[in-house]
């Protein structure tokens, strides 16, 4: 599913692609079961240009200053792609937005979980939604706040979207995975010093996937991500990956280093 660093990617795929482009025209994909834009709306938006992107969490947002914005979503497995005059559509893209020049910027969606809205205000809408700060930008203090101070699971916490918009299943476990916590632990139980490990160890493993494109065989091979099997050979301890169930979710650890204290 994608996560945080799939959202910012295709983020900078259209800031990259198709800002200060006059719209066109809109073509569909085939849509059934998918939510986009309605023909008003996407009239609406005809003739204008986006100025501006914004992320938060896994939420993508493009438009300009007045707005209105498109609040794309990508569900399970769909993905933006940007293509130039002469360029073959992608598969499954529901929604294709046409720029002067020929320049299309194109929402794919395979399993048709994703969509696109129109919202009017980002803030708004972060707001109504309850998310909590952004995984890349949130503070050492306000970390510790919202992730130290839950009393439940801290596998949990790093996946309540309430508490830390963007972490996703894969990056909790390999950010517990590096400071060697285990999964099942209370967040309240840990102490100052590893709450400060486990917020530092988020954004830079965030930060990482970022700069590989989201590209997860850019990443290094010791990572979790490339050994997430029982009975592997852990790369950070003599022990080897397991896995059990936190709070609904599947996790993979390694019990000889990731401990509870």
């Amino acid at each position: 599913m994608p996560e945080l660093p799939e959202a910012e990617a295709a983020r900078r795929r259209i800031a990259d692609g198709v800002l200060n482009r006059t719209i066109q025209s809109f073509a569909l994909g085939e849509i059934s079961h998918v939510e986009l834009p309605s023909e008003a709306e996407r009239a609406g938006l005809t003739g204008t240009q986006f100025t501006r992107t914004h992320r938060h969490g896994k939420y993508i947002f493009v438009g300009s200053a007045d707005g209105p914005w498109l609040h794309i979503h990508l569900g399970m497995a769909g993905s933006i792609r940007v293509t130039q005059a002469g360029e073959d559509t992608p598969k499954y893209a529901r929604l294709s937005v046409v720029f002067d020049g020929g320049t299309r910027l194109h929402f794919r969606d395979p399993r048709k979980f994703g969509y696109v809205r129109m919202v009017p205000d980002v803030d708004a809408f972060i707001a109504d939604k309850g998310l909590g700060p952004d995984a890349l930008g949130i503070g050492g203090n306000a970390f510790a706040q919202a992730v130290g101070g839950t009393r439940g699971a801290v596998k949990s916490a790093l996946l309540s979207q309430k508490k830390l918009a963007g972490v996703g299943n894969l990056w909790a476990d390999e950010a517990l995975y590096r400071v060697g916590i285990d999964p099942a632990v209370r967040a309240c139980d840990l102490d100052a010093v590893r709450i400060g490990g486990l917020h530092s160890a988020v954004r830079e493993i965030l930060q990482t996937v970022v700069e590989t494109g989201a590209v997860y065989a850019k990443l290094p091979r010791d990572w979790l991500i490339h050994n997430r099997e029982a009975g592997v050979p852990c790369t950070r301890c003599a022990g080897e990956i397991t896995k059990k169930t936190v709070g609904g979710r599947t996790s993979y650890y390694c019990p000889a280093h990731q401990v509870a204290a």
